[in-house]
């Protein structure tokens, strides 16, 4: 089992290194939790918020750094264009699940983002570590100070249900509003303006 934990460690840092966007999982044991985390992408092109870790299972194997979610955001300073998502780490063993789908729980369909699949180990038994998201509209967030629930669907028939809370979407909301307060746009010029970098 040691073994196995070092491996799971190994993969989501190496998927930690592979994007900006997705180094998250290795600020998760030492970001305050209940703090929106602020960063600014290298160059000074986006700023990225990551809201408080919310857990949506046990750590797999232990290891603090898996199985948890996450709303965060996208600011590009030179348009102001922003890009918002529900972000989900999840590690588990047995066959691999493939998720592939979001909508939410009243229906209306999100676009899914793919971010990362590993194979943690196969020696006795697979497991596998998957980051994905869903995009979400920024009406949607504005709208639902209640919160909101976001249904996953996997190819293998899996779903998983996340829920966020009341205080995450208002935490969020805040930190956007003061980043774009306190961050004004420098504008540039340029012949194909770059999108906010979520995939």
């Amino acid at each position: 089992m040691r073994r196995a934990i070092v491996t799971v460690v190994a993969v989501l840092a190496l998927a930690g290194c592979e994007a900006a966007p997705t180094a998250a999982q290795t600020t998760a044991q030492t970001q305050p939790a209940d703090t929106v985390r602020l960063a600014v992408e290298p160059g000074g092109r986006f700023v990225v918020l990551a809201g408080p870790i919310s857990r949506h299972a046990a750590p797999f194997l232990g290891v603090a750094s898996t199985n948890f979610y996450l709303l965060r955001s996208f600011i590009d300073t030179r348009s102001g264009q922003t890009a918002h998502q529900l972000y989900v780490e999840d590690s588990y063993p047995g066959a691999e699940r493939h998720w592939d789908a979001a909508r939410l729980a009243t229906g209306e369909p999100l676009r899914f983002i793919p971010i990362s699949k590993n194979e943690i180990t196969c020696e006795l038994g697979c497991s596998y570590a998957e980051e994905f998201a869903a995009a979400l509209p920024e009406p949607l967030l504005r709208a639902s100070p209640q919160g909101f629930t976001v249904l996953f669907t996997a190819h293998s028939g899996t779903q998983k249900a996340i829920t966020v809370p009341p205080d995450l979407v208002a935490k969020q909301l805040a930190a956007i509003d003061q980043a774009r307060a306190t961050r004004p746009l420098s504008i540039t010029p340029g012949p194909n303006p770059a999108p906010p970098p979520p995939r």
